[in-house]
C-alpha cells in the first residue's frame, strides 16, 4: 500500500513539471517574435543624411511613376511597415521595372541609372531578408539602413544632375 501511494506520488509530481516546461517554452517563443517586429521608433533612431529633392527636381521627376511609388513604400518603411515585401514579387518587379524603364530624359545619365541598380541591389536583400525568419532584427536594421541610404544617394544624384544643367556657363570667344 506504501508503494502504490508512493509511485502515484511521483507520476503526479512528473505530470505537473512537464506542464511546467512547457509553458514557460511557449512564454519565451512569444517574447523573441515580438522583439524580432521593427518599429517606427527602431527605424527612427537610424543614423544617415537623408536627401530630399529640389524644387527643380521634383518638376522633372513628377511623371515618374516608378519613382513616386518607390517614395510611398519608403514612407511604408520608415513607420515599420515591410508588408510590401512579403509574397509580392509581381508588384516588386513591376516598380523595378517601371522606375527602370521610366527614368526621364532630363536625368537619364550613367550615374543616376547606377544609383537606379544600387536601389534595386538593396530593394532585392532587403525583400530577402524581410521574408526570413531567421534574420535578427539588428540585420534587419542595417539592411533598411542600407536600403534608405542608397535612396538618398538617388536623390542626391538626381539634384546634382539638375543643378549642374542649370548652370550657365559662358564660352570664351
Amino acid at each position: 500500500m506504501h508503494f502504490k501511494t508512493l509511485s502515484i506520488l511521483s507520476l503526479l509530481v512528473i505530470f505537473m513539471s512537464c506542464k511546467k516546461t512547457q509553458d514557460s517554452n511557449v512564454e519565451i517563443n512569444v517574447e523573441n517574435t515580438n522583439s524580432k517586429e521593427v518599429t517606427e521608433k527602431d527605424i527612427s533612431k537610424i543614423d544617415y543624411v537623408e536627401f530630399d529633392l529640389d524644387l527643380k527636381a521634383e518638376d522633372i521627376v513628377k511623371n515618374w511613376l516608378g519613382y513616386s511609388d518607390l517614395q510611398e513604400n519608403i514612407s511604408n518603411i520608415k513607420k515599420g511597415d515591410l508588408t510590401f515585401f512579403k509574397d509580392n514579387e509581381e508588384s516588386i518587379n513591376a516598380l523595378l521595372k517601371e522606375l527602370k524603364s521610366g527614368i526621364p530624359k532630363e536625368i537619364k545619365v550613367p550615374s543616376i541609372s547606377a544609383r537606379v541598380t544600387v536601389l534595386e541591389t538593396k530593394l532585392h536583400k532587403l525583400k530577402s531578408l524581410s521574408n526570413l525568419s531567421t534574420t535578427s532584427k539588428e540585420e534587419l536594421i542595417d539592411t533598411i539602413k542600407d536600403f534608405l541610404i542608397s535612396f538618398s544617394s538617388l536623390n542626391l544624384q538626381v539634384n546634382k544632375k539638375v543643378e549642374f544643367d542649370s548652370r550657365k556657363i559662358e564660352k570664351p570667344q
